[in-house]
């Protein structure tokens, strides 16, 4: 007795485990059971699955022309994975008028100074963009974003940071936070200033963001500093999970407590930078520079530079200016010190003054970690001339 129950159980099993991505027993079973009266929408299938690789599923929902759908993106810049993402999230759109739902978007969006390639993205990253109103949605929200922001490209440049803002919420899930911080004593002036690079974070629900708000109050922040708002920022960036890590890192290195708060009060973004990244600068720093771990933690910006682009090339450049300081000090300072017995006493003032009391104490030095060297020896060297000159008329210049 035929057991249809039985075959379908086996072939949707086979159907399911087939490594093909486009399972032609699957497309052979739909063929038979169903033969196609409709040669275009056979030929349109085929064309998708070609063309952007859809899937059985989402090719089988296309309209009659769904060429046209597909080359409307083609011709605005978009990919062959953007548009096939695009599709499978909204299978629907390919019975879109495309020039009359979309162009309207993508125009207003372009004139506010939004490139194709970013207009291709943003739809990629949220192509609910594509579905809602323009009228009611689009243009309303942009429009809050600009005033609130008092700058158009500070809007637009929100938006490409986070492509969800055009179609969210503002009065729900953007505003009650921002006003909880300027009822907090955050000056709109900083909001404004971090806002667009930083757009998700100031988001979510007010409960929660509230909670984050009085925290890094209750740690010392002044509301009135932009470290309050990079504080916030690095809460609502960084999982508990991944700061209770970060802070093991820290400890292992030999940060106290009391560092470590130090750190975070002065750069809260020593808490954004990843685990793996904070180790292999202080392994850099300690073990190969010759750093003590307590020196980092009263300068822990370096933390948040790249250890490839500027701290592996700054820190050998110093360690090889300092050993040609050694020599320097070998040949044209400690030889002649008998001679003019000031002249080391001149050096050592100037040294100070190049590299600083502080750095050598490990104390907080603003700019650039790295001191260069480079000036200043050549400084010294014309320095000595002048005094061997004056000391020994001249001799000391031409002695070998």
């Amino acid at each position: 007795m035929f057991n249809r129950s039985s075959v379908f159980h086996r072939l949707s099993y086979i159907v399911l485990n087939n490594p093909s991505p486009n399972p032609s027993l699957f497309l052979g079973i739909r063929r038979l059971s169903k033969p196609c009266s409709d040669p275009s929408q056979s030929f349109a299938v085929t064309n998708l699955k070609d063309k952007l690789g859809l899937s059985p599923e989402s090719a089988f929902k296309t309209p009659d022309k769904p060429d046209s759908v597909v080359s409307f993106f083609e011709k605005h810049g978009f990919s062959t994975t953007q548009i096939n993402k695009i599709i499978t999230h909204r299978p629907g759109f390919l019975h879109y008028d495309a020039e009359k739902t979309f162009l309207p978007k993508l125009e207003f969006v372009r004139s506010k100074g939004v490139s194709s390639p970013e207009l291709a993205r943003l739809s990629y990253y949220n192509p609910e963009f594509l579905a809602c109103s323009l009228k009611k949605q689009i243009i309303p929200c942009f429009n809050q974003l600009s005033k609130f922001l008092e700058s158009d490209s500070k809007a637009v440049k929100a938006i490409k940071r986070n492509p969800f803002l055009i179609t969210c919420k503002l009065d729900t899930y953007l505003f009650p936070n921002i006003n909880f911080l300027l009822d907090n004593g955050v000056p709109e002036s900083n909001i404004i200033s971090m806002f667009p690079n930083h757009p998700r974070s100031f988001f979510g629900k007010i409960d929660q963001f509230k909670e984050i708000v009085n925290g890094v109050k209750e740690m010392g922040f002044d509301p009135l500093m932009l470290r309050f708002l990079q504080a916030v920022i690095v809460f609502k960036k960084v999982s508990k999970t991944k700061m209770e890590t970060k802070l093991d890192v820290y400890k292992e290195w030999g940060w106290s407590e009391l560092e470590i708060r130090g750190a975070f009060l002065r750069y809260p973004c020593v808490m954004e930078t990843s685990a793996e990244k904070i180790m292999a600068i202080m392994d850099f720093l300690v073990n190969k520079m010759g750093f003590q771990s307590s020196v980092i933690a009263k300068q822990p910006s370096v933390l948040l530079r790249s250890l490839e682009k500027k701290i592996v090339p700054r820190g050998l450049f110093a360690q090889d200016l300092l050993s040609k300081e050694k020599v320097f000090i070998e040949r044209f300072v400690n030889r002649y010190e008998s001679k003019p017995p000031e002249l080391l006493m001149l050096y050592k003032e100037k040294l100070d003054l190049a590299i600083g009391d502080k750095y050598r104490s490990g104390e907080e030095v603003p700019g650039q970690v790295c001191v260069s060297y480079e000036d200043k020896a050549s400084e010294l060297l014309k320095l000595y001339e002048e005094e061997i000159n004056l000391s020994v008329g001249g001799k000391g210049k031409t002695k070998k």
